[in-house]
């Protein structure tokens, strides 16, 4: 039986965890190889990418980045989320302020330092990519549709260090990083639906405080019907292999999606919403696999279906 300590010092480990978001950040982890492995760089051998030093460093240094984002978001907005989460922000509360800030500033450290042992252009790219983080949490949060935009855009940016890296300017990739913006900037939008009230009292400018919920939900109608569009582009004029199911699938999902938030008033409605979007995020990352099928068995040195 573990002692009164022993519980405390699991619960601190489980907060810290909470709050760096491990299992989204290993999900970005994962999704980077898989995109790596069969979209970026399907010319190398699994081999050559599994084991490339350099890869491994921009994979570490976005999740410690965003390890360093995540927390010091955590830091300015607890008051916050006090109101919007209290079981979960109690949980977090675990963990002291100024345990907060070390991790932070000890994760940011080792970001710059992982990308230094690629080039200098990536600690550049990663320190400008940090600063904005720190930019968004700390300034602009409080403002309607540039912080939903800058959101999105630091959200899909740890797959443009690995794009650059390999130096694969597709089209198809474009398109894919458009529906996945589209995607993201919807979930932030419907995350701000459900922090109304925290964000009414701290004085959060979003855009549900500013033009009430009817308005957010026409422009979150008008965001899924332009992501709609890019899902149409994606399976009619593109070969995507077996991934075209994901997002024949992905058309009714937004459907049904959109007209689940008309009908949605009640902060858990939101919250569902928010997680069919993550899901749809997270399905869509490994739906990338299946594009070509015969390289998908070709990494798993399955001869016989190709």
């Amino acid at each position: 039986m573990l002692n009164r300590k022993q519980k405390l010092w699991l619960w601190k480990v489980f907060s810290l965890f909470s709050v760096l978001r491990v299992y989204n950040i290993l999900v970005l982890m994962v999704a980077q190889y898989i995109a790596a492995l069969f979209i970026l760089a399907p010319q190398l051998s699994t081999r050559e990418i599994l084991l490339d030093t350099n890869l491994f460093m921009l994979v570490m240094a976005s999740a410690l980045a965003i390890a360093g984002g995540y927390t010091i978001n955590n830091f300015y907005d607890s008051e916050k989320d006090l109101i919007n989460r209290p079981t979960r922000t109690m949980i977090d509360r675990l963990v002291s302020q100024r345990t907060k800030l070390s991790v932070y500033f000890i994760s940011n450290i080792l970001s710059v330092l992982f990308a230094s042992y690629v080039s200098f252009r990536s600690v550049l790219f990663f320190s400008l990519y940090i600063f904005m983080l720190w930019f968004y949490s700390h300034k602009v949060k409080r403002f309607p549709f540039i912080s939903n935009l800058l959101a999105a855009i630091l959200t899909v940016i740890p797959f443009f260090s690995i794009f650059i890296y390999y130096q694969n300017f597709e089209r198809v990739i474009f398109m894919h990083a458009a529906f996945l913006f589209m995607v993201i900037s919807m979930r932030t939008m419907i995350k701000d639906l459900h922090n109304l009230k925290g964000d009414l009292v701290q004085n959060y400018r979003t855009v549900p405080v500013l033009y009430g919920e009817t308005i957010t939900k026409l422009l979150l109608t008008l965001m899924a019907g332009i992501t709609l569009i890019i899902t149409s582009l994606l399976f009619n004029f593109f070969d995507l292999g077996y991934m075209r199911y994901y997002f024949l699938i992905s058309m009714p999902s937004i459907l049904f999606l959109i007209l689940s938030l008309w009908w949605s008033q009640k902060t858990w409605q939101y919250i569902v919403l928010q997680i069919l979007l993550k899901l749809m995020l997270v399905v869509g990352a490994f739906s990338v696999a299946f594009i070509d099928i015969s390289l998908l068995c070709k990494r798993l040195g399955m001869a016989f279906c190709m």
